[in-house]
């Protein structure tokens, strides 16, 4: 088969792979001049690299000989105590092993945010990346970091799942248990707001919440199914929303706390009771669900232990090649905002 390739492309690391017919991250440990790689693989890798004319960035080749013994968080999310925890977690685990973390915001309405990123590689020289949702799924930066050669870990990925190591809980089974549990306290109009589009997690909950109902044959009502952003208040308006229908759901499950409490104070503005008249559940877990009235049922997701075991997938020497992932225990934690429907 022929090697031979397009004048025009720019050849990545995924091409050299490819056509080395070897893992990405051998091809890496070829370019940094690392261990556990077998000649002949070696000498494959450097032979492709030559005839396609890859050329790796001086970034990964600085990786092989200078280590910053820094790593760059990249994360984004509308909830404070979320970011928080996530970068205690990975600065938890970075300070077992002396490692500076640097936290880089992530601003998806920024036209320069790929360019920040591409300018903390260059400037920082991190030895390596822990991406938090959405960043984990920006195809450029993932396309930027493997064609650099520079190892990167993700927090709940969506996309392009298989590359890569990654930490996570299934999203899908969370949100399907949290339904179960609802369907079992006997509601059958549940109501749920799909939170931010841009998080894949969004989607995967919105698919539990859908698989919950179809196994226990309860049909799908698309009226019950509402758009949020996370907040506070696109949960308020999806309630309002919800409870304006002539049969309002007789609990409503948000796909964040933050969004459950603004589906509990448009309860409370409309006079409905919770949860006499209405159940109420979301789903973090984080402070949100203790101080508001009443306490909160929802899913537990660890994500200071989700940040902390991705930075160590990140910092540890790899064992073997290949994805690797750690996929964390959720738990729907019920409290007094839900009960059996009344009548």
């Amino acid at each position: 088969m022929s090697t031979a390739f397009p004048e025009t492309a720019r050849p990545t690391i995924r091409d050299v792979a490819r056509i080395a017919g070897v893992s990405i991250k051998t091809v890496s440990r070829v370019i940094n001049d690392q261990q556990y790689v077998s000649a002949d693989k070696r000498e494959r890798v450097r032979q492709v690299m030559t005839e396609i004319g890859f050329k790796p960035s001086h970034a990964a080749r600085a990786l092989a000989g200078h280590k910053s013994h820094q790593i760059a968080l990249i994360c984004d999310n509308p909830n404070p105590w979320y970011v928080y925890e996530i970068q205690f977690g990975v600065r938890e685990r970075c300070a077992r092993d002396k490692i500076r973390m640097i936290a880089q915001p992530y601003d998806r309405a920024s036209p320069t945010l790929f360019d920040d990123i591409v300018a903390l590689l260059d400037q920082a020289n991190p030895d390596g990346l822990v991406l938090a949702p959405p960043a984990c799924d920006d195809t450029r930066v993932l396309d930027e970091l493997t064609r650099r050669g520079t190892p990167f870990v993700r927090l709940q990925p969506g996309l392009r799942i298989d590359e890569g190591p990654a930490a996570l809980i299934d999203n899908e089974r969370a949100a399907f248990d949290m339904t179960t549990h609802l369907l079992g306290l006997g509601h059958r109009r549940i109501g749920f707001i799909v939170g931010d589009r841009s998080y894949a997690a969004s989607g995967q909950r919105l698919a539990g919440y859908i698989g919950a109902l179809g196994e226990q044959a309860v049909e799908i009502d698309l009226d019950l199914i509402r758009q949020g952003q996370f907040d506070v208040a696109s949960g308020e308006a999806a309630a309002d929303a919800l409870l304006s229908l002539s049969q309002p759901p007789t609990a409503i499950f948000a796909s964040s706390d933050d969004m459950a409490a603004g589906v509990l104070a448009a309860a409370h503005r409309r006079g409905v009771r919770v949860p006499g008249a209405l159940s109420v559940a979301g789903f973090d877990d984080g402070p949100t669900a203790t101080i508001v009235w009443p306490a909160l049922t929802t899913v537990r997701q660890p994500v200071r232990a989700l940040a902390e075991a991705a930075t160590d997938l990140l910092l540890s020497p790899a064992q073997g090649e290949g994805p690797q992932r750690r996929l964390l225990a959720h738990e729907v934690v019920p409290r007094a905002s839900s009960a059996p429907p009344t009548g």
